[in-house]
């Protein structure tokens, strides 16, 4: 199993900084101990932001697996400056798109003919679905839309920002995020019927 190491005292680790610190810099000594921990200590918070990206439980296993490879070749130029956890996502995040970029992507930029409310709170609506549903939902969105929603909703990313690390216009990401969320809803709508039958 994947994360046959994680416990519940990992999640206190999480906050440990001065630990954390130790492990990185022991891992910039290429010490094999070290790497095992931050694995077993991060795992499940990557994981969970590969399968946010990723099609398939298949998909996301390869690109987490990358990812980490990705973290121990740079954690050298980690300078202690910011969050760990940001930066190591952020590479998690990248490598996600570099797998991504490949595959047929669409675009629709005419904004004015959809109706969804952008602001309009997914997360109140299906607050008592359950996560695998959630998750489920987000990863059957087209590559395009799925990449736009996780940086927009998940990483907090700014339209401008997207625009930016995709290679697409402001208005195009706006457009994506606007039909991620109309296609999502709809999931959800049939999902939350489906269980209250």
């Amino acid at each position: 199993m994947l994360f046959r190491h994680f416990s519940r005292n990992n999640w206190r680790d999480l906050n440990n900084k001065p630990l954390i610190n130790q492990l990185i810099l022991d891992c910039q000594k290429n010490d094999g101990q070290a790497q095992r921990k931050l694995y077993e200590m991060f795992s499940a918070v990557l994981f969970s932001v590969c399968q946010r990206y990723a099609e398939n439980p298949d998909d996301a296993k390869d690109y987490f697996q990358e990812g980490f490879i990705l973290i121990f070749q740079n954690i050298k130029k980690f300078r202690f400056e910011g969050s760990f956890e940001g930066w190591m996502k952020r590479i998690m995040v990248n490598n996600c798109l570099e797998k991504l970029r490949n595959k047929q992507t669409i675009y629709y930029d005419d904004i004015e003919n959809l109706t969804i409310d952008l602001e309009d709170n997914l997360e109140d609506e299906y607050a008592e679905m359950p996560y695998d549903l959630l998750l489920n939902a987000v990863q059957q969105l087209p590559n395009q839309y799925r990449k736009v929603f996780n940086l927009y909703v998940f990483e907090e990313m700014k339209h401008q920002e997207i625009a930016e690390l995709l290679g697409i216009s402001v208005n195009t990401s706006k457009s994506n995020l606007s039909r991620a969320r109309v296609i999502l809803k709809e999931k959800l709508i049939g999902m939350n019927n489906h269980i209250n039958k």
